[in-house]
């Protein structure tokens, strides 16, 4: 666990070789004192984890970081860093490899894709002591070069979609732009902003979309996202829901009982 630190954008980076999960040890730097915000990265992680539980995938040649922030936001809003750092990693990307802007594009509520596939994810974790704020870690994983064969939604990575950003690269335009983007959002006072990006590369309002959470699935048309950032579903019978979490997949694809690409 070889371990070397320096700075991005002017906040201190921990990079490592190997770890079991950058979220876990940035939350673990956190109680032993590291002074937050900073990042934490590796090269490979064996115990990668995403969104309900499910694992990453963690081979070399990607990017795996995580972000620590102490008092991000209050509580409520903490779950907004989700479309936060989304956008964050769609401009790193169309600034690593810009040919491939036109083809980024983002999947509710903080997935990245690349010409309709999975190439990046987000896991948001936190922690709150009585009497205090929250601590909060971005973990993200970018696929660079190369992603899981089999997944419920289709994945791709960089390299195959032409693109030869290395994750040291990478890592720096991230941290540069999650800057941008956290300031922008301005502890949640932003977030009308994120969210009118977001919803500019996210799928177009009327998509017929398939919903899968702890209730089941449901299937519907995408009507956008409320004002906290929940998504709206028109259903057949002409009722709107409002889904806080869950996973969406085109009307075509079926949801699976687990996705090993799932960061967030």
């Amino acid at each position: 666990m070889h371990r070397e630190a320096t700075d991005l954008a002017g906040v201190r980076h921990i990079a490592y070789e190997t770890l079991g999960s950058t979220n876990a040890e940035a939350l673990a730097l956190a109680r032993a004192g590291e002074r937050a915000p900073f990042w934490v990265s590796a090269q490979s992680q064996s115990a990668g984890r995403g969104r309900r539980g499910r694992s990453w995938v963690s081979e070399p040649g990607n990017l795996y970081a995580s972000l620590l922030l102490f008092d991000p936001a209050p509580a409520e809003r903490v779950a907004q860093l989700s479309f936060v750092a989304a956008l964050a990693v769609r401009d790193a990307v169309a600034q690593a490899a810009p040919a491939m802007t036109s083809r980024l594009s983002l999947k509710w509520p903080n997935d990245v894709l690349l010409g309709g596939e999975k190439v990046a994810g987000i896991l948001i974790e936190g922690e709150v002591v009585r009497g205090q704020p929250v601590t909060a870690v971005v973990g993200i994983g970018v696929n660079c070069v190369s992603h899981p064969s089999e997944a419920a939604f289709p994945a791709t990575d960089l390299r195959a979609q032409g693109g030869d950003a290395t994750p040291q690269s990478l890592m720096r335009h991230l941290a540069a732009t999650t800057l941008r983007r956290l300031a922008q959002w301005d502890r949640g006072e932003g977030f009308a902003r994120i969210r009118g990006d977001w919803l500019a590369v996210a799928p177009k309002v009327g998509e017929p979309i398939r919903v899968s959470d702890g209730n089941g699935e449901r299937t519907g048309q995408f009507a956008g996202l409320d004002a906290g950032g929940r998504l709206l579903l028109d259903l057949a019978d002409g009722k709107r829901q409002e889904i806080a979490a869950g996973d969406v997949f085109p009307l075509k694809l079926r949801a699976g009982p687990s996705d090993p690409l799932l960061r967030g």
